[in-house]
């Protein structure tokens, strides 16, 4: 069975052959499978198209370098991070470098962008390939010049030779390129050490942003096919086992424009109980579906709320045979039995929407046998055979094409909303782009699941900690997107999602640990669970932090020193190489800074207070070592919260593109507080209860606090940042808010009458 290790595996280019060959006036060069590979010469293969390599960057006889990105763009700059790894590799000048997104062709292999995983698992390829093209380079230029080829090297575009320099565009034209290289001559690419970087790590433009500036980069939402019509879903009362009775259009056939309306039938089972409306133009799709009145056998979920997920949820953490363990090490029970005392806390989350600011929306069309799906999608491999089940279809007789994500953050990673404009078109036979409002896009969302989480800790008659059992429960995404890539349990009783388990599996040094997780099926079975910026690991570790906190207090330990004593590096806690060397000696780094930075323990005013979390997100196999602190001052009297300043100390290995790695980190502490704070919804009647930004409130301007990050230097393997941020600045806040008015918080959003009730009850 699949894992999530296999997943980040697969999602790489390495086991190929990498090819290098003249084309066409261009120099490409290609990975291609190994096999196939070996059987014919580079340049034959591309040239004649023998198999499908993927060609992952091509120079042109202009000397511009096109980076060829699998990768969706949705505003992390991922493509202007690709392209430079590729870019210093070679020797390439930045100003000659662009990029280009590809669409779903096989020849791209597995295609997702989530996880923070982009970085990690390209880095090393591309740098191999680049370092062999960079030979490749070196090689023409030295029989050109008739030099020795050790004696040259390669800089903003040229080859440098003890005879003169020559350009890559030079090259290309008078050169003669066929070569292939195989796994094993890759492995041992001379790739450049971080000393001698020249792109990596420093301050260039990020190669999207003209386009996005300029108003030409292209969204999904942007496409437009000739002879479309428009199209608005109805979305139904529940998300599974609605059936539509009957459809009353009369009020909408007044309407000019209006073009009728389709019941949706998904062999896919995606959708249950659909009905598209059509019209000729967009306003007109808009306003006439909310004349076009369906009536619903509801699904049996129809009468479930928030409070009873939450419920259920208590109950399975408070029950020892519920879930499959995920951690199990030393003797929980026998330390809990043997204990001297005992600290138990019930923390939990609400739901929480995406929000993306480009709602969702599909254009899809058949021509000439192909069904082409237009889109920004993150998970490319993932929604393509849904989507072919749904349009009858075997999968190579569907593109999806891709574009720009006016934000994705998990959302678009399973592209359910790809399939009304699919069944839609089918369904009449003509090109089809669908918009979802953001009250669809809301009802329709993968939300993240509320969650409950148990924390029981033990101590000695020293009040030292001698165990730790943490049970959590929420609906769990992959369960239903991609089950496959679920792990057998420690316990080996079933299978877990790693997504809803993450941060559970801490950096801790601790003799005797338990993690239970559990599957909330009444959340499953409401909505469909998603991953939302952070995952699990965004409610998850909101209890443990918080709660390494209350045990710090409750043995009368500064919390900072306490985690301190417990980050010593020793066994699984050393980490291993590539991804996590110097294990949690390096989160303790991030801490020690962190602490040295904000002067920590410094005199404050009134109701103010600095609470600390550190993180490892977004999994132990590829972590990225963050400390956080929140400075908060909390008025009394109306019991608002107000976020001074968020610090973080993040080290994440190489840096590849420094202004979005802070990029990606400001908008994770902006989105932690949102989520600590402001932003949260219900499950009423089956349904979100809070569908648009009237009601649904994430963090404003005004309630923006300062940021300061530092980015720790390191020669270690680049880990992702675009989720580990958000993780830690929860319990941060509330370690602050604790530190401030001596109230603990134990429930998300933070409201300002959970601070009212816990003083009162305090005064009480």
């Amino acid at each position: 069975m699949r894992s999530l290790k296999a997943l980040k595996h697969k999602s790489t280019i390495s086991r190929r052959n990498f090819l290098i060959g003249s084309v066409s006036g261009s120099l490409m060069m290609a990975f291609a499978p190994g096999v196939m590979a070996s059987t014919v010469s580079a340049t034959e293969s591309l040239k004649n198209k023998v198999f499908s390599p993927t060609i992952w960057f091509e120079i042109k006889g202009s000397g511009e370098v096109v980076v060829n990105i699998s990768k969706a763009e949705m505003g992390q700059h991922v493509g202007s991070a690709l392209a430079r790894i590729v870019a210093d590799e070679l020797g390439a000048d930045w100003e000659q470098v662009s990029i280009h997104h590809v669409d779903t062709d096989p020849k791209w292999g597995f295609m997702v962008t989530g996880g923070s995983w982009s970085i990690f698992t390209s880095y090393k390829p591309l740098s191999q390939a680049g370092a062999a093209g960079r030979i490749a380079l070196i090689d023409a230029a030295a029989k050109l010049k008739g030099v020795s080829a050790k004696d040259c090297t390669t800089e903003h575009g040229h080859v440098l030779t003890p005879k003169g320099k020559v350009s890559f565009g030079e090259l290309v034209q008078k050169g003669q390129f066929n070569q292939t290289f195989d796994q094993e001559a890759l492995a041992k690419m001379p790739i450049k050490a971080k000393a001698n970087h020249k792109l990596i790590g420093g301050h260039f433009k990020a190669l999207d942003i003209p386009a996005k500036t300029n108003g030409t980069a292209k969204y999904g939402i942007d496409v437009e096919i000739e002879g479309m019509v428009y199209a608005r879903p109805i979305v139904p009362p529940t998300r599974y086992g609605s059936k539509v009775v009957t459809v009353d259009d009369s009020k909408a056939k007044a309407v000019k424009g209006y073009l009728g309306y389709e019941i949706l039938k998904d062999p896919s089972e995606t959708l249950q109980g659909w009905v598209s409306v059509l019209a000729s133009d967009y306003p007109t799709a808009m306003k006439v579906a909310d004349l076009v009145k369906v009536t619903y056998q509801a699904g049996p979920t129809a009468k479930v709320s928030e409070q009873d997920i939450l419920d259920e949820g208590e109950r399975q953490v408070n029950d020892r045979s519920e879930g499959y363990l995920f951690v199990d090490e030393g003797d929980v029970p026998g330390a809990s039995k043997s204990a001297d005392k005992h600290l138990d806390a019930i923390y939990r989350t609400n739901t929480a929407l995406h929000f993306a600011l480009e709602p969702l929306n599909a254009t899809v069309h058949f021509d000439k046998g192909i069904w082409h799906v237009h889109g920004g999608n993150q998970w490319q491999s993932l929604t393509l055979p849904t989507l072919a089940k749904a349009l009858g279809v075997e999968q190579d007789k569907v593109i999806m094409h891709q574009y720009y994500l006016g934000g994705g953050f998990g959302r678009r990673l399973w592209g359910d909303y790809l399939i009304p404009a699919a069944l839609t078109a089918k369904q009449i036979g003509k090109p089809v782009k669908l918009l979802f409002t953001r009250e669809d896009d809301s009802r329709f969302d993968q939300v993240r699941s509320p969650s409950v989480a148990r924390l029981d800790a033990s101590l000695d008659a020293q009040g030292q900690l001698t165990g730790l059992e943490h049970a959590f429960s929420a609906g769990w995404p992959t369960l239903t997107m991609a089950p496959g890539f679920m792990p057998e349990s420690v316990d080996k009783k079933g299978k877990i999602d790693p997504f809803s388990a993450s941060g559970a599996d801490h950096w801790y040094s601790m003799r005797n640990h338990r993690a239970r997780a559990i599957n909330n099926a009444l959340a499953q079975q409401t909505f469909l669970p998603g991953w939302l910026r952070s995952v699990g690991q965004g409610w998850i570790v909101w209890g443990l932090e918080s709660f390494i906190d209350e045990i710090a207090h409750k043995a009368g330990v500064d919390p900072v020193q306490f985690r301190l004593s417990m980050l010593d590096g020793q066994g699984k806690q050393a980490g291993r190489a590539p991804e996590s060397v110097g294990g949690a000696l390096r989160l303790k780094n991030t801490l020690e800074r962190l602490v040295k930075r904000i002067g920590y323990g410094k005199s404050l005013p009134a109701d103010e207070g600095i609470g600390i979390a550190i993180t490892a997100g977004q999994e132990r196999t590829m972590p990225a070592w963050i400390a956080t602190a929140a400075h908060v001052k909390v008025d009394r009297s109306t019991g608002k919260i107000d976020v001074k300043k968020v610090t973080m100390v993040a080290d994440a290995g190489v840096i590849v593109h420094p202004d979005g790695a802070l990029a990606q980190l400001e908008g994770s502490a902006y989105w932690g507080v949102s989520l600590a704070l402001h932003e949260f919804t219900e499950i009423e009647q089956g349904q979100v209860k809070d569908v648009n930004l009237n009601s649904y409130l994430p963090l404003r301007m005004n309630d923006a606090p300062e940021l300061d990050i530092e980015l720790v230097e390191s020669d270690q393997v680049p880990t992702g940042l675009g989720e580990p941020g958000v993780i830690g600045v929860a319990p941060a806040i509330g370690n602050a808010v604790f530190n401030a008015v001596g109230v603990r918080l134990r429930d998300l959003p933070m409201k300002p009458q959970h601070v009212l009730d816990a003083l009162n009850k305090e005064t009480v």
